[in-house]
C-alpha cells in the first residue's frame, strides 16, 4: 500500500510538472487580471438597490448599461455601432389592462383577487347571463358541452378536478387514475376556447397560492421584439376567480358551485345551463414600442482581424416586483461582471502588445429574461457579419454552488453545448481547463432529455441556431434564483473568478489559432 501511494503521488507531481510545463506565461499573466477584488466592485454596483434590480426598459436597466459602456470605454475598446456602445434594440411592451371588473356591485383588483390573461382590443362587458358548462370537457364517457352553442358567449368553467362516480372514481377513466381532463394544465381551455366564447370565467381553488407566489407577474406587460406592427394578439380572455366570488356571482340564480358539482356527481351527468348574474368588466390590451440597449465593446485582432469572436453576458434581471427589489447578482451580475472582467485582461494584453490575431466583441445583452430577445436581436442586425464570427463564448450566472454540488466538489462549472456543433472546441476548452484552471466540467445539461432544456434558455442559442460554436459556462440553479434573495453577499468571486479565466483561456486560444474552429457536428 505504501508503495501504491508513493507511486501515485510521483504520477500526480510528474502530470503537474507537465502541466506547468505547457503552460502559456504570457496567457497566464493576463488572466491573473481577472480578480475576485475588482470582480467584487463591478458586482457590487451592478447588484445594489441603485441599480433596481436591472429591469428591461426600466430606469435601473438603464444606469447598468450606462455603467459597463463607461467601463468598456476605460477598457479602450473601441464603440462599434456607429460610434456607439449601444445597439438600441426595438422592443413592444404589451400591457392586459383591467378597469373594471365587478360582481354584484362588488369591485374586484386584478392581480390582488383574481388574474386575468387575454389579448385584444378594449372591451367592455355588463352580462346579465353567463353560461355554466361545468369542467369544460367533451368526453364520449362525459360532454360538457354536448348540444351548447357558446360562441360570443360568457362561460362559468371548473378548472381543477373531474365528474367522479359514486365510489369516488374519474367518471372517465373509471379508475382513481384521474383522466387527462384533469392532469393537462391546457387540455380543458383548449376544448372551451376552440368554440370561441367571449369571455372564459374560470373557477380556481388553487387561486389564493398562485397570487400570493406569481401576483404581481401575472399582471406584468408581455415584451417581445417589435416586428413593426404594434397590434396585440387578439385571444380569448380568460379571468381566474376564487369560489367565494364564483358563489356571489351564482347567488343570483339561487346556486352555488357546491351545488353545482354536487349535482353533477349524483346524476353523473353535465349541469350545464345559463344562470342570471350581474358581471360588469372592462379590459384590454394597449401596446407601446420602447427601446432598449444591448452594450457592445470592441477590441480589433491583427492579421486575422475579420474573423470575430463574441463573448456575452446578459446584464438584465427582474426589477422591481411588487416593491421589491429582484438584485440578480448571480443571474447574471455575476456573469456581466465575468465579461468586465475578461474584456480587462484581453485589452491590458492588447495595451502592452500581446493583442489577439481575431478579433473580440465584448456583449452584454438586454432582455435575456424577457425571451433572450437582445440576442435575438443582434442575430437578426449583426453589427459584424456573422459568417465571421466563429464563436460565442457565453456566461450567465456563475458565481453561485448549485444543489447539485453544495454537498460535493464546489470547484466545478457546467460547460454546457460545447461539442454541439464543433467537436474542436471541447476539445480547446478541455485542454484549457486540464492547463489552467482543472475545474470540474459539468456535462448534465448537454443531455438532449435534460427536462429542463438549459442548453436552449440562454443567449449563446442564438448563435447556435445560426451554426456558431458555442459554450455557454453556468453555475447551476439555486433556491434564490428569480428571487430577493439573489444578492451579492452570497457570490463566491474566487470561484466566478475561475470560471471567468476558463473563459478568457479557451478565448486567448480561438482567438490566436492558426485555423478557426471547425463545425462538424449537429448534435440535440
Amino acid at each position: 500500500m505504501k508503495h501504491t501511494l508513493s507511486l501515485l503521488f510521483f504520477i500526480s507531481a510528474l502530470y503537474g510538472c507537465i502541466k506547468g510545463q505547457d503552460r502559456d506565461p504570457i496567457q497566464q499573466k493576463y488572466a491573473e487580471e481577472i480578480h475576485p477584488g475588482s470582480a467584487k466592485k463591478h458586482l457590487s454596483i451592478l447588484a445594489s438597490a441603485e441599480f433596481e434590480g436591472r429591469g428591461t426598459g426600466e430606469p435601473g436597466g438603464e444606469k447598468a448599461a450606462a455603467y459597463i459602456a463607461a467601463e468598456f470605454k476605460k477598457l479602450g475598446l473601441s464603440a462599434p455601432v456607429d460610434g456607439s456602445y449601444f445597439q438600441p434594440v426595438k422592443l413592444v411592451r404589451t400591457r392586459f389592462d383591467v378597469t373594471e371588473f365587478a360582481i354584484a356591485g362588488q369591485s374586484f383588483r386584478n392581480g390582488k383577487d383574481f388574474y386575468f390573461v387575454g389579448g385584444g382590443p378594449q372591451t367592455q362587458i355588463h352580462a346579465t347571463e353567463i353560461v355554466f358548462i361545468g369542467y369544460g370537457i367533451s368526453d364520449d364517457r362525459y360532454d360538457d358541452l354536448k348540444g351548447i352553442d357558446i360562441e360570443g358567449k360568457i362561460v362559468l368553467v371548473l378548472s381543477e378536478g373531474e365528474p367522479k362516480n359514486p365510489e369516488g372514481k374519474s367518471l372517465i377513466t373509471g379508475t382513481d387514475v384521474p383522466s387527462d381532463w384533469a392532469t393537462s394544465n391546457t387540455k380543458r381551455l383548449q376544448n372551451i376556447t376552440s368554440k370561441n366564447p367571449k369571455l372564459i370565467v374560470a373557477v380556481s381553488l388553487t387561486l389564493e397560492e398562485s397570487l400570493a407566489r406569481f401576483g404581481y407577474r401575472l399582471t406584468q406587460p408581455r415584451i417581445a421584439l417589435d416586428d413593426g406592427k404594434n397590434t396585440a394578439i387578439s385571444t380569448t380572455p380568460v379571468v381566474t376567480i376564487r369560489k367565494e366570488m364564483a358563489n356571489l356571482l351564482l347567488a343570483k340564480a339561487g346556486t352555488s358551485v357546491e351545488k353545482l358539482t354536487a349535482k353533477i356527481d349524483a346524476t353523473q351527468k353535465s349541469q350545464s345551463s345559463g344562470y342570471a348574474v350581474d358581471l360588469k368588466a372592462s379590459f384590454g390590451s394597449k401596446t407601446e414600442p420602447f427601446t432598449s440597449n444591448n452594450v457592445l465593446g470592441y477590441l480589433e485582432g491583427t492579421d486575422l482581424k475579420d474573423e470575430l469572436l463574441v463573448l456575452t453576458a446578459h446584464y438584465d434581471h427582474e426589477g422591481i416586483q411588487n416593491g421589491e427589489i429582484y438584485f440578480g447578482a448571480d443571474d447574471n451580475g455575476s456573469g456581466t461582471t465575468g465579461i468586465l472582467e475578461i474584456a480587462q485582461a484581453f485589452a491590458k494584453a492588447k495595451s502592452e502588445g500581446h493583442g489577439p490575431r481575431r478579433s473580440i466583441l465584448f456583449m452584454t445583452v438586454t432582455a435575456e429574461e424577457k425571451g433572450l430577445l437582445g440576442s435575438n436581436y443582434y442575430s437578426r442586425h449583426p453589427v459584424f457579419p456573422l459568417e465571421n464570427t466563429v464563436v460565442n463564448l457565453n456566461t450567465d450566472m456563475i458565481g453561485r454552488i448549485d444543489d447539485k454540488h453544495l454537498h460535493g466538489n464546489h470547484n466545478y462549472v457546467h460547460a454546457i453545448g460545447s461539442d454541439k456543433l464543433s467537436s474542436e472546441l471541447k476539445a480547446i476548452n478541455e485542454k484549457a481547463n486540464a492547463i489552467y484552471t482543472q475545474l470540474e466540467l459539468d456535462y448534465m445539461y448537454d443531455d438532449p432529455k435534460d427536462p429542463m432544456r438549459i442548453y436552449y434558455r440562454s443567449d449563446q442559442y442564438n448563435f447556435a441556431k445560426h451554426g456558431i460554436p458555442v459554450i455557454f459556462y453556468f453555475s447551476g440553479l439555486h433556491p434564490d434564483y428569480h428571487t430577493p434573495a439573489d444578492t451579492v453577499d452570497k457570490i463566491h468571486f474566487e470561484l466566478l473568478c475561475k470560471r471567468a479565466r476558463l473563459a478568457f483561456h479557451t478565448a486567448w486560444e480561438i482567438a490566436n489559432r492558426d485555423k478557426r474552429l471547425v463545425v462538424d457536428s449537429n448534435k440535440e
